[in-house]
């Protein structure tokens, strides 16, 4: 397998959205133990994509795990990624479904390219790990 692999993008009804299918990829990886996941709106401040969801994962099987399960929820669906980078070297992989941009890093990693800092200006709009300690917070 390449480092870098480019498949043809569908597109599918399943989301009403491109943020629907952002907080889709988002609940993924927040139900596989992903850390720190939100939900970057880059409409305004990026050509590229609507959104960028970023993830922390604490091992490289996880990170692997957190990919595969992104990949086929979104296979079943009939959507395939534009292209996927970093699946073998695993502390960082990018998922390109065209709208929408999957970034999962090895803990530490994220840091240190800070993606958050390098597009400050784009605002948080779902954070699983947030809504679920609201969730909590409230019963």
């Amino acid at each position: 397998m390449s480092f870098f692999q480019e498949k043809e993008v569908k597109r599918d009804d399943m989301f009403a959205n491109s943020l629907d299918m952002a907080k889709a990829i988002a609940d993924v990886c927040y139900q596989k133990l992903g850390k720190d996941t939100v939900v970057l709106d880059m409409s305004k401040d990026s050509v590229l994509c609507d959104y960028f969801v970023i993830c922390d994962a604490p091992t490289r099987n996880q990170l692997r795990d957190i990919a595969e399960n992104i990949d086929k929820m979104l296979s079943e669906q009939g959507i395939e990624p534009k292209s996927i980078q970093g699946k073998n070297d695993n502390a960082w992989t990018l998922m390109d479904y065209s709208s929408v941009i999957v970034h999962l890093f090895i803990s530490g990693e994220r840091s240190f390219y800070n993606l958050e800092g390098m597009w400050k200006s784009a605002p948080i709009v779902y954070a699983p790990d947030a809504e679920e300690a609201n969730k909590e917070e409230k019963a």
